[in-house]
């Protein structure tokens, strides 16, 4: 059985401030050439998406007509597995989902998470295939106790819970593979700058081992590629995002994974490039080296970061850039000799961890360093806003 795994689409995303449709475009149409004729010739089975399919919980129009372009494409060859991820609107992502073909499942109900998809390859090879829908710890933690009391608030706790649901349906079907996806971050992975923090109670990660008895975990989330912590006989995965997300992701090769399961042994991944429509790049020097050395020949069509390093900062300097680098995203002024004091204020505010957050907060306002207690109140505060943005989403489409 041949399976594709690609996630973290973020259909609508903007890159500071460039509208990212156009290359977005790109990329799905190279996932969906992909399927269409794959590269050795072996049919893709099914396309897994765990989640991110949009950046917001309300995507623009070109967005959501550009994902049913997609699904299409890839529903006329292949069957389609997405779930919902901590950037959509589960409800928005799910609507319709009892109405399409065979060929689509969409999994943003935690109530279908052990209900699986059941593929036979057309090797003979028969899968299970779970979706976890992004599982927020507040909802979750009442949702997946069975009438009991609510599990601890935290990632581990309720993956933990959903993958023992699987397990569970997955006992009474011998000689079944069986493939998750799941929208988390998982221990020993490392994150990019453009992932929203999905931090609880100081804690973000869950462990590897929750996975364990599964062939293959498809993992959505983090925007590199990885294997993260082992999870024993499990192949655990994150795909990536097919497309560069921020200057951190400059030296990263995107690409989707192509998985391989056999009747028995462990699943085969093998990566797949997807080509960039643009090139990141980070440039750093004088401004008169910038405009005329050669050394920057490769990539003046590029997304590039610069900083310039003139000890007196140049008049327009962004204009002059651009002469050069008409894809300059950001400018920066560090003359040479000047004390680095970091850069600030690069980082889009919802994407932070809501303590660092809070505490530079505090300190901005107070003029002095946050207390633990006085951090402790803004992430409690932080957390009742995201719950109430979320409840007020589910009110508005219900």
């Amino acid at each position: 059985m041949r399976l594709l795994h690609t996630s973290d689409w973020h259909l609508g995303r903007t890159l500071h401030g460039v509208n990212l449709h156009e290359a977005q475009t790109a990329v799905l149409e190279r996932i969906c050439e992909l399927v269409e004729d794959p590269p050795d010739g072996i049919p893709v089975d099914a396309v897994l998406v765990p989640g991110d399919v949009y950046d917001r919980g309300v995507p623009p129009v070109e967005s959501v007509q550009l994902f049913e372009w997609t699904l299409s494409r890839l529903s006329a060859v292949t069957t389609v597995v997405v779930t919902s991820g901590n950037h959509d609107s589960a409800i928005r992502l799910g609507y319709g989902a009892g109405l399409f073909r065979d060929s689509i499942r969409m999994v943003t109900d935690l109530g279908q998470l052990d209900l699986p998809l059941l593929l036979e390859g057309g090797d003979g090879v028969r899968a299970a295939v779970y979706g976890i829908p992004y599982l927020d710890p507040d909802h979750a933690r009442v949702a997946l106790a069975g009438g009991g009391a609510p599990l601890p608030r935290s990632h581990q706790a309720v993956v933990g819970a959903a993958c023992d649901r699987i397990r569970a349906d997955l006992a009474d079907r011998p000689g079944v593979r069986s493939v998750v996806l799941a929208h988390a971050f998982v221990a020993g992975a490392e994150p990019s700058d453009s992932e929203r923090s999905i931090m609880v109670g100081g804690v973000d990660r869950v462990a590897g081992t929750a996975f364990h008895g599964v062939d293959y975990a498809a993992l959505g989330h983090l925007h590199g590629p990885q294997a993260p912590e082992s999870a024993g006989d499990s192949v655990v995965r994150y795909s990536g995002s097919p497309l560069r997300y921020s200057f951190s992701e400059q030296d990263q090769q995107k690409v989707v994974l192509l998985v391989d399961l056999d009747a028995a042994g462990p699943a085969r991944v093998t990566p797949v490039e997807v080509a960039q429509p643009r090139a990141m790049a980070t440039l750093r020097g004088r401004l008169d080296d910038l405009l005329d050395s050669p050394a920057f020949t490769g990539v003046e069509d590029a997304w590039v970061r610069v900083t310039v390093t003139d000890r007196v900062r140049p008049d327009s300097l962004m204009d002059r850039l651009k002469s050069r680098f008409p894809h300059a995203l950001q400018v920066f002024h560090e003359p040479e000799g000047a004390i680095d004091r970091g850069r600030s204020g690069t980082t889009v505010v919802s994407e932070r961890d809501p303590r660092e957050l809070g505490s530079d907060f505090i300190a901005y306002v107070t003029k002095t360093e946050a207390s633990s207690s006085e951090v402790d109140v803004f992430e409690a505060g932080f957390e009742a806003a995201v719950r109430a943005q979320h409840r007020a989403e589910a009110q508005e489409v219900g």
